[in-house]
């Protein structure tokens, strides 16, 4: 699972009301408020670029899926991935973009798992793009203080 930065911070402000207790041991309180300072700092930089990110990640997959279309030999299949590809942001509402994303990972891994049995160049040729998609996502997801 991975978490939201509404979920995060609700968290976050659930584990500031009990620091806030007079009871909570100062070492405790230190820890709890140390990885506090993390998680806000880390939900910071995500929060910046989360919409933008989602954006230019859910062009790149339609634009992929467009081309995996032509591609799959199943034509439901075919159907159902140019209708995703026509789509377009209706919103940019992180909530709005992150459905979408997922239900365009949901359609990659379907044209992924097609190509990935298939031995002609069409499909060895996509399988190779889909690969490349999915490395360029993580790149994209690096945080700040990760390591290379």
């Amino acid at each position: 699972m991975k978490p939201t930065a509404p979920h995060v911070l609700a968290d976050l402000a659930g584990l500031s009301l009990r620091n806030a207790a007079p009871d909570v041991a100062p070492a405790a309180r230190a820890g709890q408020l140390g990885l506090s300072a993390l998680l806000l700092g880390l939900a910071a930089e995500m929060w910046d670029g989360a919409a933008d990110l989602l954006v230019r990640e859910n062009a790149e997959l339609r634009a992929l899926l467009a081309d995996g279309a032509e591609v799959s030999q199943d034509s439901a299949r075919g159907r159902w991935l140019s209708e995703l590809a026509s789509g377009r942001e209706d919103s940019l509402k992180i909530s709005d973009l992150e459905t979408a994303n997922a239900e365009l990972k949901v359609a990659l891994i379907a044209l992924h798992a097609e190509v990935e049995m298939r031995a002609d160049p069409q499909a060895r040729a996509m399988e190779t793009r889909v690969w490349e998609t999915l490395a360029r996502s993580t790149e994209r997801r690096r945080l700040s203080g990760s390591p290379c």
